[in-house]
């Protein structure tokens, strides 16, 4: 299908409901939020007879964004349309209570290498979903509403996946949509500060992050979290250490870069990043994926880490020429 054809689709199916039911992925960023909870604000807008829904996990650390549904019951997945935003593969979907609807839509900018869903719209050269979301009002803008607080919560998504506008990913259009979405009258300073802040805590953490990074002579670096490492600074609820992967491509001798967070069940989650270089396939090799510059996965054990360390370091050494 064309652009134009799929946006028009995804529209017909939400006419066809009176329930529909958004979903997002595990450990949300502001893309994910900001995408579910603008497209939430967009139906509501626009469809006021219908039932418009958002589910995902509590974190408090995106209250100023907004909060999903609390009272979501399972008979009204009986015959509700699931929309799935920002989410790359099934097993990443935040509650399992997606698969009982009665259809499902995935809109996302992840590779499509799990192609879930009874409609897909994937445009992974997009800077991010909440930049699709406006391109699918925009399509749509007879039949839809634009809330000043959907757009506010696009920008916020738009921010927060393109590292500021900083990111390759950055299109012209995305800036387009960026100043479409402001001249509708958010404070979008507030928005770039709140992305922007850490609490003192992080602020500790990020200063561990400079003292303690490993870079190695190709351009790759890495560093260990573990539960003992992250301790001593006393992370509250609303402190994720996804706030610090970026840290790394500050500086200048470093092109790509993998931290190993350790999880709850003591294997260690990988955010792999890069200034150049394509770690996505090193992502794939160890269980995760995502995008070319920005991909995840997990590692088991030491012995994966320093596999990983070690795949890192030859796939940037090699992209230098060495």
């Amino acid at each position: 299908m064309t652009h134009m054809a799929i946006q028009t689709a995804i529209l017909e199916q939400i006419k066809q409901y009176s329930t529909i039911i958004i979903h997002r992925h595990q450990h949300p960023d502001p893309d994910c939020v900001g995408a579910q909870l603008g497209l939430r604000t967009i139906l509501r807008a626009s469809f006021p007879e219908k039932t418009i829904l958002a589910v995902g996990k509590h974190y408090p650390g995106f209250d100023w964004l907004g909060q999903a549904d609390t009272d979501v019951t399972d008979d009204q997945y009986q015959n509700a349309l699931v929309i799935v935003v920002d989410t790359a593969n099934q097993p990443r979907v935040d509650d399992a209570r997606w698969q009982t609807g009665k259809a499902v839509v995935k809109i996302d900018h992840h590779p499509n290498d799990d192609a879930f869903g009874d409609l897909q719209w994937v445009e992974d050269q997009a800077s991010s979903t909440s930049e699709l979301l406006y391109d699918f009002y925009a399509a749509n803008a007879a039949e839809l509403t634009l809330p000043t607080e959907a757009a506010r919560l696009f920008y916020a998504g738009i921010v927060g996946d393109t590292g500021r506008f900083m990111y390759p990913a950055t299109s012209a259009h995305t800036m387009e949509v960026a100043g479409k979405l402001m001249a509708t009258g958010f404070s979008a300073s507030d928005v770039n500060q709140a992305e922007d802040e850490v609490s003192p805590a992080m602020a500790r953490l990020s200063a561990y992050v400079y003292q303690n990074l490993t870079i190695l002579p190709s351009g790759a670096a890495y560093l260990k979290l573990s539960d003992a490492d992250l301790e001593p600074f006393e992370l509250g609820e609303t402190d994720s250490t996804s706030a610090v992967v970026p840290l790394p491509g500050k500086i200048t001798t470093v092109k790509a870069w993998a931290f190993f967070v350790e999880a709850k069940d003591h294997t260690y989650r990988i955010r792999l990043r890069s200034k150049g270089p394509s770690i996505n396939g090193l992502a794939k090799a160890h269980g995760g994926g995502g995008h070319a510059l920005a991909s995840g996965a997990t590692a088991h054990d030491q012995a994966e880490i320093d596999q990983v360390v070690q795949e890192l370091d030859a796939l940037v050494a090699q992209d230098k020429g060495e």
